[in-house]
């Protein structure tokens, strides 16, 4: 009820926002229920057979959700590996930390010139685009939970004798889920930005493509209805992670209850 009681903010920026564009009459700044229709007419105005999507969906969205869904479950594989690994040995994090803080210092964008030399425009730079900028809140989070496990933990599993396959598999990962899950949230939602980054220097289609389109030919309902989109995309798919997280998740809340 509190949640609800504090969504009256929205229609109140909604609605003065749609009485100062049409005061304003900017193209580039057009009203909300412009941009509804607009996004209706791109996307959502498709046959019932196709619940309603529009080719331009078909064409644009699910090949830009494709992309974002691949590289973030590249990242969270490759990074949740080297985590356990370097997390698991202070002497090998030593060596690797440098880099590590070196790879993340450098913004995602900056590297695209890079990729696309390397890759030329294709599906393997956009991979290597979101790939690269999603993979270090993954690897850092798991790195610290993984060393962050219980001692109480350890203790008990020597006692019961456990291998070391038996050791990781019953012990290190589920006490170092929860930073784990933090971890690909957040890089979720960084996948989300450097697909569309990717797409406006390397893609023929894709929704950050559309958007380029949009911008080149002054559609501003285009742009706002994309950008809209956009924001609608990562409000669901961090709403659907939410809900794994916790289903996933709740012995831990269980446990921590218990604990205080």
């Amino acid at each position: 009820m509190k949640a609800l009681a504090r969504l009256w903010v929205i229609p109140v920026v909604l609605v003065v926002w749609e009485f100062v564009a049409r005061a304003v009459e900017d193209t580039d700044f057009p009203p909300p229920t412009t941009i509804v229709v607009r996004m209706y007419e791109l996307w959502f105005s498709g046959p019932v057979s196709r619940l309603f999507l529009t080719d331009d969906a078909l064409e644009n969205l699910l090949p830009s959700l494709a992309r974002m869904f691949s590289g973030w479950v590249l990242a969270a594989v490759v990074g949740i590996v080297a985590g356990v690994l370097l997390g698991r040995s202070r002497t090998a994090t030593d060596y690797v930390d440098p880099l590590i803080e070196f790879g993340r210092a450098i913004p995602p964008p900056l590297l695209l010139p890079v990729f696309i030399v390397l890759f030329q425009a294709s599906l393997p730079m956009m991979l290597a685009a979101i790939v690269f900028g999603v993979i270090w809140p993954v690897l850092l989070n798991t790195i610290d939970g993984v060393r962050a496990v219980d001692r109480t933990y350890t203790e008990t599993a020597v006692v019961f004798n456990l291998s070391k396959q038996q050791y990781l598999r019953l012990v290190v990962l589920p006490a170092a889920s929860p930073k784990i899950f933090a971890g690909l949230r957040l890089s979720l939602s960084l996948a989300l930005i450097l697909m569309v980054i990717s797409e406006l220097f390397g893609s023929t289609d894709g929704i950050g493509y559309q958007l380029l389109q949009a911008q080149r030919s002054f559609d501003g309902a285009g742009v706002w209805a994309t950008i809209a989109l956009l924001g609608v995309l990562g409000y669901l798919v961090n709403s659907l992670f939410v809900l794994v997280e916790r289903r996933l998740l709740v012995w831990h809340r269980q446990a921590t209850r218990n604990a205080t």
